[in-house]
Order: C-alpha cells, then structure tokens, then sequence
C-alpha cells in the first residue's frame, strides 16, 4: 500500500469476501502511514456491513451498479477492485446472472478506463480435469460448465476487450475457493461430519485458501495489472483430498465421518504455482485452517449459511 499510487475503490464490497478486503487495505494503509482512501461500494442490503466497513475507516458509498447514473457519479480513483458478482440462484433467473456477471463488467471497465484495475474471476472457467493433473493452469483451454461460469468468462472477455481499447491495466484473479471460518469448502466438510450428515465423495479433490491470504494477493496484484490483462489462479498449493480432509475432521471432532459415493476421476482444480511465484506461498498452512475451522464450529461458531455447492458437476447453481 506504500508502494501503491492513489486511493483505492472497491466495488462490490458488500459480499462474503469485500468487507475483510476493504478492512485489511485499510490496516495496511494506516500502518504504511500513507494518507489513502479506501471506499466501498455496494448496494448494502444489510445495513450493519455498512456501519461495521464505516467505524473501520472505509469510507461507505451505497449504490446500485448496474444503474449507470450511479456507476457514473461514483469518483473516479486510480485503483479499483471489481468483486461484484452472482452464483448462486442462477438456476430460473439466468438474466440477471448475466447481467451482473458480463454486462456490468463492460460498464465498469469502460467508467474506470484509466484506472488500474483488479477484477475477481472463478476457476469454474476451466473445465473439469483429472485429479491426477493437478489442476489446470492459466494456459489451460478453458471450458466453463453451465450458464454461471459462461458468464463469469464473459466477465473476463469484457475487461479483455476494453483494456485492449484503452490500455487499461488489468488483473484477472481466478479464484477457487476461499475459506473463511464462517463460510467455505472447508467448513461445508466440517459441518457435516460434526453433525453426523453424509459427505459426497464424487467430487474427490478441491482446492483451498485462507481467505486473508487471497485479499492479500488481491491488493499485491494490483501491481501486476497490464494490457492485454495479467491472469492469476488464486487458491492454495495444495490439491485436498475430500475424504482425507473428511477423516481429519473426524479425529478432530472424535467421531466416523459418514463417507458415501465414489471418487469420479476428474474435479474442478487450478493450479497457482504462478502466484505463489509471485507472492509465495499462502500464509496459513492447510492444517492449521483444517484445526481453527474445526475449534470454530466446535465451539459453535457463526456460519453465514452460504454452502459453496462444490460437488455440483453440471454447472447448475
């Protein structure tokens, strides 16, 4: 944040990963000792996020992107980071998903053309590939299943075309899965075995990260934006077995996890070597976040009830 020139505009701040963000930008800002703002946008359907993101020093701008006399009369800052988005609920409402996930995307990035931009993607624009791969890396053919990772690709297709048109410097983050202690891969494992429910094992594989570890990425990539735009695979180092990671949460939980399915050959992996050459490796290691997920549902933990649904194979969110 020393490093970094300008104020800092975070759209889309009011989902599952944002208000962390806009909070860690905010710390690294006070402690560099830099006069920096950092501002957030949302719409703000729950008013504490607000309130909370404003008493820690982010300063609050409720808006609706997607109309454009909002999007216009926002300020314009040298630094932006795109986070809006829509998964889940695509299913019937496949509109709507589009238009967050590839028209605003084409509105955003021609408002902020002169800005660096950082705009979040998803792993699930590769296809799924055998486990035994490793995951795919960023010169993977891509290959997105169902309507919400086509659209998460179109996201990716307009801050292509226009960096192309304005030289806008842009990084494209493809993130998979990051865990919060309320929310993620890992606690969807978790929650099950400590209440006794089936874990799915047809989805055999995932990929992890501690979600600081990915907002620190996110504010360190911002350095790394170009034209045509720099890609980046964010998650863990790892590629996680479900059933091994089932089988710690039983022996940390001191009961069988209930395992049912068989292990299909291929899953939706990435593979981050690239960022990890970058910014090395994630802070947290898989096994300590394997042992604060389960002290924190142990102890009965908020969850934000949010499952991340990653043994859907169709695409179908």
């Amino acid at each position: 944040m020393r490093d970094l020139d300008g104020d800092l505009l975070i759209l889309g701040v009011g989902g599952k990963m944002g208000p962390t963000l806009a909070r860690l930008a905010r710390r690294a800002a006070d402690e560099a000792g830099v006069q920096k703002r950092i501002l957030g946008v949302a719409r703000f359907s729950d008013p504490a996020v607000a309130a909370e993101l404003s008493a820690s020093g982010v300063e609050v701008i409720q808006a609706d992107l997607l109309q454009q006399d909002a999007l216009a009369s926002l300020p314009s800052v040298r630094n932006v980071i795109f986070m809006a988005a829509r998964k889940f609920g695509t299913a019937g409402q496949e509109g709507a998903t589009w238009a967050i996930n590839s028209y605003l995307p084409g509105l955003v990035a021609q408002r902020f053309c002169s800005s660096r931009i950082v705009a979040f993607s998803t792993g699930n624009v590769y296809p799924l590939t055998p486990i035994a791969t490793g995951g795919c890396s960023e010169q993977h053919p891509l290959g997105p299943v169902g309507e919400y990772a086509q659209s998460a690709l179109a996201r990716e297709r307009m801050f292509e075309y226009f960096s192309e048109v304005h030289g806008t410097l842009v990084t494209l983050l493809r993130l998979n899965y990051a865990v919060d202690l309320r929310y993620g891969v890992l606690p969807d494992i978790a929650r099950k075995v400590y209440e006794g429910r089936p874990v799915d094992l047809t989805t055999g594989a995932v990929n992890a990260i501690w979600q600081r570890d990915a907002n620190s990425v996110c504010l360190r990539s911002l350095a790394l934006a170009d034209s045509p735009p720099r890609v980046l695979n964010v998650t863990g180092p790892e590629t996680i077995s479900v059933a091994w990671v089932a089988r710690q949460f039983g022996e940390l939980f001191q009961r069988e996890p209930q395992l049912q399915g068989e292990e299909a050959s291929t899953a939706l992996l990435s593979n981050a070597s690239l960022c990890h050459a970058h910014f090395g490796y994630p802070s947290l290691p898989l096994q300590t976040l394997v042992e604060y997920t389960a002290a924190w549902i142990a102890a009965g933990g908020r969850s934000l009830h949010r499952p991340t649904h990653f043994e859907q194979r169709q695409g179908r969110y």
